[in-house]
């Protein structure tokens, strides 16, 4: 397929932090997409979960089934687009990498303890993972991606972060749009995320079909399925109901971010950053939709009983691996205390904290529940 003129490609890229030789079968941004997918942080993204924490059954959605879903999304989106099909796939499957165990929950309390220590957030820790954690060659650490890969994963970031960061925090310090491959993936994930949280949501029986009739995207397509269909079963109705949704969260997204396209009229990628805007996007009415959607799961899935209760399980578990890691080190692997006291000899209590949250972010579900067993007896 021919790439946009405004599209990423390896001819305009920024390029990767150390010089490597090019790939011989596959393009830069493949080669990214196959370092992502080999990680060991990707691995462990099956063990890591949605909304409801891992233990609770095997059905519902984890951060691996997510960023596929997001992939698939995205690829669509950027084939209309005629933007950088590989460029996309590769921050789709990477966005979550830096994610905790137990969801936002996990995060949420990890960035407590972190609170005198520059905090935590999941973004910053996906960059961290693809630029330094990953250990995989022997000149330089983490992933070495494409620039173009991480300034998609790097989503969000504060003006003090960014100072930080150096080139890849640049754009936020300059006010620059991110390209239009990182905005695609910004909206799939959102897209995915909104949509599959209520299939999983009515598939653990926490949300209904009546109560989702307040919401217009969800009515609508229900009642066009149920007058098609009037005997379908529950099962069924869930899945036709919800793929219509996301075609028309993805037609209309493609449609709208054509249409500002040819408004704004970029003939490079330069054009894209310095839009003073972002280009992908739903269109006003369907965005209000998307949010109303995004509203309803808030109240009746995110803060429901069941799902509160499993997430303050979730946030004990993370508190008391974090204190019992800051106070006791020998509960640690050798490995991770022999980081811990490179690190807090350059930083100080600061280095030893980031060392335990690289710990704790990394485990999965299960991993992080039989630790909390092991320290505790």
């Amino acid at each position: 397929m021919t790439l946009a003129c405004y599209a990423a490609s390896e001819e305009n890229s920024i390029g990767r932090e150390y010089q490597e030789p090019g790939p011989l079968h596959r393009n830069q941004f493949q080669r990214d997409r196959d370092r992502v997918v080999h990680s060991s942080a990707f691995r462990r993204l099956e063990y890591k979960t949605q909304v409801f924490v891992n233990h609770v059954g095997d059905m519902f959605r984890t951060r691996l089934t997510h960023s596929i879903e997001v992939a698939q999304i995205g690829r669509t989106i950027s084939r209309a687009l005629q933007l950088n099909e590989d460029l996309t796939e590769a921050v789709c499957l990477a966005h979550d990498l830096g994610h905790t165990p137990f969801g936002h929950a996990g995060q949420d309390e990890l960035n407590r303890c972190m609170k005198e220590f520059g905090g935590f957030e999941h973004n910053l820790q996906s960059l961290r993972v693809v630029d330094v954690l990953e250990e995989k060659y022997a000149e330089f650490s983490g992933l070495n991606l494409m620039y173009e890969t991480r300034e998609g994963i790097l989503k969000h970031c504060s003006r003090a972060k960014a100072k930080e960061l150096g080139k890849i925090g640049q754009r936020f310090l300059d006010r620059l749009q991110p390209g239009l491959e990182a905005q695609v993936v910004d909206i799939a994930d959102q897209i995915a995320y909104n949509n599959h949280d209520v299939d999983d949501g009515l598939r653990a029986g926490l949300i209904t079909f009546v109560q989702l009739e307040s919401c217009e995207l969800f009515s609508k397509e229900q009642a066009l399925v149920r007058k098609k269909w009037p005997a379908l079963s529950t099962k069924r109705m869930s899945h036709e109901i919800i793929r219509r949704m996301i075609n028309t969260l993805v037609s209309d997204l493609i449609a709208n971010s054509q249409a500002n396209i040819k408004s704004l009229n970029p003939s490079t990628i330069h054009d894209v950053r310095n839009a003073g805007e972002l280009m992908i996007g739903l269109s006003e009415n369907v965005a209000a939709q998307n949010q109303e959607l995004k509203r309803f799961l808030n109240k009746h899935l995110y803060q429901h009983e069941k799902v509160e209760k499993m997430s303050e399980e979730a946030k004990q578990v993370i508190r008391y691996l974090f204190d019992g890691f800051m106070s006791t080190l020998e509960l640690l692997p050798e490995e991770v205390q022999k980081n811990i006291g490179m690190q807090e000899a350059e930083q100080g209590k600061q280095g030893k904290a980031r060392v335990i949250a690289d710990y704790i972010a990394g485990m999965t579900d299960r991993f992080a529940f039989a630790e909390f067993e092991r320290i505790r007896q």
